[in-house]
């Protein structure tokens, strides 16, 4: 795709019904992503995601796809407790989630990781820029502007063997020009229009969330307004005797 000059679409999921949905609309990737501490479970950062709940919600994930590439994270501390538990902890989500791929946080750093885990059969997205599961040791949620840093991680990252690596929170201009630079696509979030594709929550770009929503979301529809319109209107049809009618009766 980056070679033609198609952009590549990902956006999120953490369950058959949103999987389903993203497949049937042709979404290209689907990202199985630790971001579901924060989405799904209402934690402040991804740090807290186990094992077994990315196992969880991958297997979902999944099963409810039938031609988009489903890729899951490796959620924290993996990628940081060497190359065998690295390896030996993505394998076993693989097999029980039937993901196509995983994602790991880091780049020149982790290449060794990497490395071993593209030597072993499993295809690997690196994420380089702002990375959340080291949110605290990069002093929060900021715009990563080291050039040289993310230069040096996506390179290492591609050598190692990443057939993708994912740019997150950087300038449009800084990201243009590892794009360039790599023969892999990039994939960006909050990274610009020059990466070889764009991922987004989707409970961000559907509206179906409250709180804080990052600058670089664009809001394709207001879910959240609609359902709780909807429910609403239960409440009161429920509470005024109107619902159920004749029509949801059965005879």
């Amino acid at each position: 795709m980056k070679r033609k000059g198609h952009r590549i679409s990902m956006l999120t999921a953490y369950d058959f019904p949103t999987a389903q949905l993203l497949d049937e609309a042709l979404i290209d990737c689907i990202l199985v992503g630790d971001s579901l501490g924060m989405v799904v479970q209402g934690k402040t950062t991804t740090v807290p995601v186990t094992v077994e709940e990315m196992i969880y919600h991958g297997e979902m994930v999944s099963r409810a796809t039938k031609r988009a590439m489903v890729i899951v994270d490796l959620p924290f501390p993996v990628g940081q407790l060497g190359v065998v538990h690295t390896v030996t902890t993505a394998a076993e989500i693989m097999k029980k989630t039937q993901c196509h791929a995983v994602k790991m946080e880091g780049g020149h750093l982790q290449s060794d990781s990497i490395r071993a885990l593209v030597d072993a059969g499993i295809p690997t997205i690196a994420h380089i820029g702002l990375r959340p599961q080291s949110v605290h040791a990069l002093g929060g949620y900021r715009v990563q502007r080291d050039n040289d840093q993310l230069m040096t991680d996506a390179l290492a990252a591609e050598k190692a063997g990443a057939f993708a690596v994912l740019i997150e929170c950087v300038p449009e201009e800084l990201a243009k020009k590892v794009t360039d630079a790599i023969q892999v696509p990039t994939i960006g979030i909050g990274a610009g229009a020059g990466c070889d594709g764009q991922v987004l929550v989707t409970n961000d770009m559907l509206g179906w969330n409250s709180g804080y929503v990052p600058k670089f979301v664009r809001k394709f529809a207001d879910l959240r307004t609609e359902a709780l319109n909807a429910v609403r209107q239960y409440r009161e049809s429920v509470s005024s005797g109107e619902f159920p009618g004749s029509a949801e009766s059965l005879k």
